[in-house]
């Protein structure tokens, strides 16, 4: 079967996109392969009627009302290459399980990955007592000690809006080194600098130093660099970008690609990266990809 699109990601930006285009009465497949980028949190805030509730139940309800619409047809399944057809008008997608589909058009909505600091304790305590976002996991801790992970230069802005949750600490963990219109910036806001190496992170947000010395925080952060969670897009020649993020996926104002008629939403295309804002996106790139279809 040809559909008129092809969305890889079904999590909250490429359903959203799917909804504006089933609406439209278009035929809609949706690859996923499970893998939300949040699903390792209890709960999402910030996103309005939403504030607070479980993200897993928030994308099984999405799809459940995507369901409901004739016309979307859903693959749980891993999406490996993708591939312009020989005629030109259309693309092949490539799965995990030895399916090809085709579609007219296609939409990149994978999300990314999160490339965070090699430190022990810290990446099973990701999404739980570790964040990258103070809109959505600030205000739950309460005001109380917070602890930043540098990874480079955004630390430096990441430490400096935190103070408005808390009482930061900024480590530095060699990976910055900050001048002295820095540090005096950091000062300004009240933020501690520890330089002593992390060993390890232990209880909830309890930070081991190398000498032996333990701050416990209310809850870390760390400026995770973040890239596509799949190569796909670049299989199929789509070029990415430098954000202060990390890489993404080059698009236009239409939200195309640089292939013709491949599109791209969410977090692997659009900074900075909240479930709201990646539900926007997609929304947005929705009907702009369905008026391609159309004129």
């Amino acid at each position: 079967m040809r559909h008129d699109v092809i969305v890889i990601g079904g999590s909250y930006a490429g359903m959203a996109a799917a909804l504006q285009l089933l609406r439209a009465r278009r035929t809609v497949l949706i690859i996923d392969a499970g893998q939300r980028r949040n699903r390792f949190a209890k709960s999402s805030h910030g996103f309005l009627g939403q504030d607070g509730a479980d993200p897993a139940g928030i994308a099984a309800a999405a799809r459940k009302q995507l369901e409901a619409y004739g016309t979307l047809h859903w693959i749980d399944d891993l999406a490996l290459e993708a591939r312009r057809l020989e005629a030109g008008d259309g693309f092949s997608i490539r799965c995990w399980n030895g399916g090809i589909h085709e579609g007219a058009r296609v939409l990149f909505a994978t999300g990314v990955s999160d490339q965070l600091p090699d430190i022990e304790g810290l990446a099973e305590r990701w999404g739980q007592h570790v964040f990258h976002c103070p809109y959505c996991h600030g205000y739950e801790l309460d005001q109380g000690r917070i602890g930043v992970i540098a990874t480079g230069a955004m630390s430096l802005h990441q430490a400096e809006l935190l103070t408005e949750w808390g009482e930061v600490t900024l480590f530095l963990n060699e990976a910055i080194l900050p001048d002295v219109a820095a540090m005096e910036t950091l000062a300004a806001r009240g933020v501690a600098v520890e330089a002593r190496p992390i060993l390890r992170i232990e209880g909830d947000a309890d930070v081991l130093l190398e000498n032996g010395r333990r701050l416990s925080f209310a809850g870390l952060f760390t400026a995770a660099r973040n890239a596509p969670s799949t190569g796909i897009a670049e299989s199929l020649g789509c070029e990415l970008e430098e954000t202060p993020f990390g890489m993404q996926i080059r698009r236009n104002a239409t939200h195309e690609t640089t292939i013709g008629g491949a599109f791209a939403c969410g977090d692997v295309a659009h900074v900075p990266h909240s479930v709201s804002l990646a539900v926007g996106d997609g929304a947005l790139t929705g009907a702009m990809l369905h008026r391609s279809l159309v004129f």
